[in-house]
């Protein structure tokens, strides 16, 4: 049985953000979805997230699909970089605008530098496939996300022109495409596709 794990960033994604919307339509059809709020998401500490993530990853039946936006994205890098044990692989994981140590907000800084054991090969070991939405101007990663993350770790990317941090504030409530991607119905989350 296939089962979903949404993952927030700092301070939250908000009931209007399209993470709200995806676990309410996959609630609604009937899958198996956690989207927990991590601790103190306004002073996220990285050690209590991954508590956080390692225990909603042995939690959930199967190896979930993994949907990450902002701060989560780094925290699944984070896990990553540390031998994967027994539940703690996914499906596949979605990496949604991350940001770069050179975007991130003071509050964030203790989740960087990525770490080095979080490379291709590790990525590739943590999931059966893991792909990266961003778009240029994305305020939180001035460096562009495809070449920060997307290039070093041979993740196939997805860039959204005018996307910004792939947020409300952006235009990203209800997002059919991601809908279409967690079920495995699709992939055309951006206008272009990068590997």
């Amino acid at each position: 049985m296939r089962s979903f794990l949404i993952l927030h960033g700092y301070r939250g994604s908000g009931p209007q953000h399209w993470q709200a919307w995806l676990a309410g339509r996959l609630r609604r059809a009937g899958k198996t979805v956690s989207y927990p709020p991590l601790p103190s998401p306004d002073a996220p500490v990285l050690a209590a997230w991954r508590a956080a993530l390692e225990r909603e990853l042995r939690t959930l039946p199967g190896e979930p699909v993994v949907l990450c936006h902002s701060l989560a994205c780094i925290l699944w890098l984070h896990h990553c970089a540390q031998p994967v044990l027994e539940g703690g692989r996914a499906e596949r994981v979605l990496l949604v605008a991350p940001p770069s140590e050179a975007g991130a907000p003071r509050a964030i800084r203790p989740f960087f530098p990525v770490p080095e054991h979080a490379d291709a090969a590790a990525v590739a070991a943590a999931a059966g496939a893991t792909e990266l939405v961003c778009a240029a101007d994305d305020p939180y990663c001035p460096e562009d996300a495809a070449t920060v993350y997307g290039a070093p770790l041979g993740l196939a990317t997805h860039v959204v022109d005018g996307g910004g941090h792939v947020n409300v504030e952006a235009g990203f409530g209800p997002w059919p495409e991601v809908e279409a991607w967690a079920l495995g119905r699709g992939d055309g989350l951006g206008s272009e596709e990068r590997r």
